[in-house]
């Protein structure tokens, strides 16, 4: 006879703890003229629970969710819900305008449009006295 262990490891393993949770956050990252979009799929999200920083050229993308229902009359096999919830992307975007960045959430999709910043010449010719 097979230890029962077996099968609930197996069945149980998509809903470990452990596991990176960055796989709740999928995302595709694209140029569009002037600027950098990040579309990322974010579903059962609330647009209150997502924080947005920007520093050093670094776009942190951070869900931060509390959830605790208190339920005694349940008898769990297995619980995640009542945890926190804490899921953090970085992606370096390099020299964007900051001051006009553009963020929205519309049906548990993020939309972040970064205007690239101009760049100086390259090139600069320096004149011979």
């Amino acid at each position: 006879m097979l230890p029962s262990r077996l099968f609930l490891d197996d069945f149980f393993d998509d809903f470990d703890k452990s596991k990176n949770y960055d796989k709740m956050m999928k995302c595709d990252v694209y140029e569009k003229d002037d600027l950098y979009v990040i579309e990322m799929d974010m579903p059962g999200v609330c647009k209150e629970d997502i924080t947005l920083d920007i520093e050093k050229g670094y776009l942190t993308i951070t869900y931060n969710k509390a959830t605790e229902e208190h339920n005694d009359d349940k008898k769990y096999l297995h619980r995640e819900r009542r945890t926190f919830t804490n899921c953090s992307r970085q992606f370096y975007v390099g020299e964007v305008d900051e001051d006009s960045i553009n963020a929205s959430f519309k049906d548990g999709i993020l939309i972040i449009s970064m205007p690239k910043k101009e760049k100086e010449a390259a090139k600069k010719t320096i004149n011979i006295d």
